[in-house]
């Protein structure tokens, strides 16, 4: 619980985009002052122009600007910032940063290194969550030391299954083998794969879930020993591994799975003395939970959490690194109503390419239970540079009905004109019958994708 102790008097916020936008809001609400980092590409973005003070820390490519960790100490330096909130993507996840602020007095907004590092490699996740009692995909104990071990291994836990990276993320060194005649080329593909993309080639072996639904799980600790769960995410629509639409609650899960899976989560993190917020993912199938791996920073479909909770997550990041702990208990959390949120993505709605330009015209839309986060406007020019996510629509209802009601009321009065946006996908998903009935795993839609194309 709260302890009232001082907050920061100034925040350096290491990213772009809406996020930027997000935690700068964060801050004034609290009464901290803001320092905007920014590329040269991004010196006309929001963020840039709403922070108290802003400094340019390199040129476009983010190897050079946003994940340059000597420009943003300087930037502190600079400016006198006392805490650094990294968003999510860019430096967010990366142990070392953690400690380099440390070693120069400044506040990490976010977990110890020591569990970022922990969290960030899949192996010593998975056997860390199964010490702390979340249940586990069954699989390798840890990483696979030749194919010999890949065959023994799937021959216990029976095909299909999964090889993954250690280190890996969005999809990549990841490779199914539905048989012992192609377990050979699926463990040498994802070596290979991790190798390039984390210069790690580690693997990993998983039972291969058929029709899984991706349910993760939002929590915080206050890094004293005592957590709280904020519900569930269903985040199963996905294409390559990526989430495009992510509801809260789940449609496949009951009040009282809610409440099993997230008193175990919250159990665990407490007992891990974890400090701030983080994400435990799951796959689900047959009533059961499989721990997949945990996300140790603030996630990008947290606004659906806030809407049914009413709980600011980046408020509560930003107490518990000032020490003044969480701003409530458990038993004061109530779930109200269903949320959804859709990505909006600068890209071609069927063939996914990015699409960078000019936006002419930005209408974003209004009325009860509508949010819109995003960094852009009208006359603002998407650099070619980053992630091609640009804005965030989520919508809230007293229930489901109701919230796919007002969503497609929504993406009808949403308008961005000069370049191509995801919009029209989320117009034919939302008058989809099997979205309508919660029918959907975490390959339905590339199987529609696929079909339509």
């Amino acid at each position: 619980m709260s302890t009232n102790q001082p907050m920061f008097n100034k925040i350096l916020i290491a990213n772009r985009g809406e996020i930027a936008l997000r935690v700068l809001r964060a801050c004034k609400e609290l009464g901290i002052e803001t320092v905007a980092v920014h590329s040269t590409a991004d010196a006309d973005a929001m963020h840039v122009r709403l922070a108290d003070e802003s400094v340019c820390i390199g040129p476009p490519p983010a190897r050079d600007s946003y994940l340059n960790v000597a420009s943003i100490l300087a930037a502190c330096e600079i400016t006198g910032a006392d805490a650094v909130h990294p968003g999510y993507g860019f430096l967010s996840e990366n142990a070392r940063f953690a400690e380099i602020l440390e070693a120069h007095n400044l506040t990490f907004i976010g977990p110890s290194s020591n569990h970022i590092r922990i969290m960030g490699d899949k192996i010593e996740a998975k056997r860390t969550a199964q010490r702390l009692g979340i249940p586990v995909v069954p699989g390798s104990a840890g990483a696979l030391k030749d194919e010999a071990d890949a065959l023994k291994i799937a021959a216990e836990i029976g095909y299909p299954v999964l090889i993954k990276a250690s280190a890996g993320g969005g999809g990549r060194g990841m490779k199914v083998a539905r048989s012992a005649a192609e377990l050979p080329i699926a463990y040498a593909t994802a070596r290979s794969e991790s190798k390039a993309a984390f210069g790690d080639d580690a693997v990993y072996m998983e039972k291969y879930l058929e029709k899984p639904r991706h349910i993760e799980i939002q929590v915080l600790g206050d890094g004293k020993g005592y957590a709280v769960h904020l519900g569930e995410r269903d985040c199963s629509l996905q294409r390559r591994h990526q989430k495009v639409w992510e509801e809260a609650g789940s449609p496949a899960l009951n009040a009282e799975e809610r409440d099993r899976i997230g008193a175990v989560c919250a159990k665990a993190i407490g007992d891990l003395g974890y400090s701030g917020a983080g994400t435990i993912e799951f796959l689900y199938e047959n009533g059961e939970f499989y721990f997949i791996e945990m996300n140790t920073r603030l996630q990008v479909e947290h606004p659906v959490t806030e809407a049914v909770t009413g709980i600011d997550l980046v408020n509560e990041q930003i107490r518990v690194a000032a020490g003044s702990g969480l701003s409530f208990r458990q038993e004061e959390v109530k779930f109200q109503g269903h949320a959804i949120e859709c990505r909006i993505n600068a890209e071609d709605p069927r063939t996914f390419t990015p699409s960078p330009g000019l936006i002419t015209y930005f209408h974003p839309p209004g009325g009860l239970g509508v949010r819109v986060d995003s960094g852009v406007y009208q006359g603002y020019k998407i650099p070619p540079y980053y992630d091609s996510l640009i804005g965030k629509l989520i919508v809230h209802g007293r229930n489901r009905v109701e919230c796919m009601m007002r969503l497609r009321r929504a993406l009808d009065e949403f308008v961005v004109d000069g370049i191509k946006t995801t919009i029209p996908l989320f117009r034919d998903l939302v008058d989809d019958q099997d979205i309508a009935d919660g029918r959907y795993d975490i390959h339905w839609l590339e199987k529609k994708l696929a079909v339509d194309q």
